[in-house]
């Protein structure tokens, strides 16, 4: 079991990145977090961390935040749906060659990256899939492009001294969601939802304390260069989950609903517009949410379980309930 009691994390001021950095406050660890700007700082140092001022190009920053620390969390990225692959190659893949480099040089001795089962994607479903899977850098969408490129130079790093291990969740929910959640009630408060193949389709999904478990894990208990998947268990119907998580604030989805294939085609010419006439913004509809909303992914976590000892300590249940609760 490799040791953690001084942690660096990027992303330290976002949903995952911030819930982690009070997880390990908790467990005793002390914890630097790069912050970006003023309000990332506070967040940081609310959360119980040492704020690092600089962005995640910044090496002089990351080399500090680093410095005499057991472990790097890697949680920051460019997450979207949309936007210039330039964007996304210079945060995804070139903040995370930069981080590994830092820490490094730095003397971190684990480096745990917070991956995505979007690095898989590329238009298809993915059921049952486990770590065997393949990585798809070849995806048309930049976000999950770009993750795959990140996630293979983070294994590639894995060397004697300076271990590397990626943590996949899927779907992240729960407290402190400022993208999902937020995104599903402003599309129903405009009238504008609609279930993309009716929606009966399962996903797992990943309660953000689940993720923070498996990374902790990960940078505990996780072989040099592997991944480990991480979800709540059993897998939901699709319609279920988002018809319970905007339930927690009262809110019930319409019944409406657009056949796949028309959802598909509406987005491949939504993009085509944007890219064409270069509108700011997203397009109303756009591949990569087509393909959230439409296809099947299910995940085993056998390995995390096997390898880490993973269990998720929130089900689903238990995780609504409690959303619930604090709403009201």
């Amino acid at each position: 079991m490799r040791e953690l009691s001084t942690a660096f994390v990027t992303g330290g001021s976002g949903f995952i990145g911030g819930r982690l950095i009070r997880r390990l406050v908790d467990d005793g660890v002390r914890v630097r977090g790069l912050a970006r700007s003023d309000a990332a700082a506070a967040a940081i140092s609310e959360a119980g961390a040492e704020p690092v001022a600089g962005d995640l190009l910044d090496r002089n920053a990351l080399r500090a935040g680093a410095d005499g620390c057991d472990v790097t969390f890697h949680a920051a990225a460019a997450v979207a749906q949309w936007g210039p692959w330039e964007e996304f190659e210079r945060l995804n893949v070139g903040g995370t060659r930069a981080a590994l480099e830092t820490s490094r040089e730095a003397g971190v001795g684990c480096f745990v990256h917070v991956g995505t089962e979007a690095a898989l994607m590329a238009g298809q479903p993915l059921v049952h899939v486990d770590e065997t899977a393949p990585l798809r850098p070849d995806s048309p969408v930049p976000y999950a492009a770009t993750k795959a490129l990140a996630e293979q130079a983070v294994r590639a790093a894995s060397s004697d001294g300076f271990a590397t291990v990626v943590v996949r969740p899927r779907l992240v929910w729960g407290p402190g969601d400022a993208t999902i959640l937020p995104a599903l009630l402003e599309v129903i408060e405009r009238g504008r939802f609609s279930w993309v193949g009716g929606g009966h389709h399962l996903t797992s999904t990943a309660h953000v304390d689940n993720v923070v478990e498996g990374l902790v894990l990960g940078a505990r208990h996780g072989a040099d260069g592997e991944a480990y998947f991480v979800t709540d268990g059993d897998p939901v119907e699709f319609r279920r989950f988002v018809t319970d998580y905007v339930g927690t604030r009262g809110v019930v989805p319409s019944g409406r609903n657009t056949p796949a294939p028309v959802a598909r085609a509406a987005a491949r010419a939504a993009e085509a517009t944007w890219r064409a006439l270069r509108r700011p913004g997203d397009p109303p509809l756009t591949k990569f949410a087509i393909w959230a909303s439409s296809l099947e992914c299910t995940i085993d976590i056998a390995k995390a379980r096997r390898e880490l000892g993973y269990t998720p300590p929130v089900t689903y249940d238990e995780g609504m309930a409690a959303l619930r609760t604090s709403a009201g």
